[in-house]
């Protein structure tokens, strides 16, 4: 079983920055792609973005393109994920998941973390 722990939520005020850590326990074939997924109050879990460990592929949501950057280190099994020049309708809790395909469908992945919050203050 793989056990995924985001951290680096918080408070920040619109336009700052954050950065976003998911360690995984662990890696497999299932969790070659690392995704990263967000809910916002009343409203349903959207993709963010996704990148494999070897960088050579990512992907990511059209309201978060230009801002939103992901990186890994291999050696850490930890995924990074840079979140700049902040917005209000940034805030949400964001979930970093774990899969085996490149994919924007929660279906896909296999691993889940508990989510962390980020807040955007106007």
């Amino acid at each position: 079983q793989v056990q995924l722990v985001e951290s680096g939520g918080g408070l920040v005020q619109a336009g700052g920055s954050l950065r976003l850590s998911c360690s995984a326990s662990t890696r497999t074939w299932r969790t070659t792609v690392m995704g990263w997924f967000r809910q916002a109050p009343g409203k349903a879990r959207e993709f963010v973005a996704l990148a494999d460990w070897s960088g050579g592929h990512t992907m990511s949501a059209n309201s978060v393109q230009g801002r939103f950057t992901m990186s890994g280190d291999s050696a850490k099994n930890t995924m990074y994920m840079e979140m700049s020049s902040l917005k209000p309708e940034d805030t949400a809790v964001y979930y970093c998941a774990a899969g085996s395909v490149l994919s924007r469908l929660e279906i896909d992945y296999n691993y889940w973390g508990q989510g962390t919050q980020v807040t955007v203050s106007s």
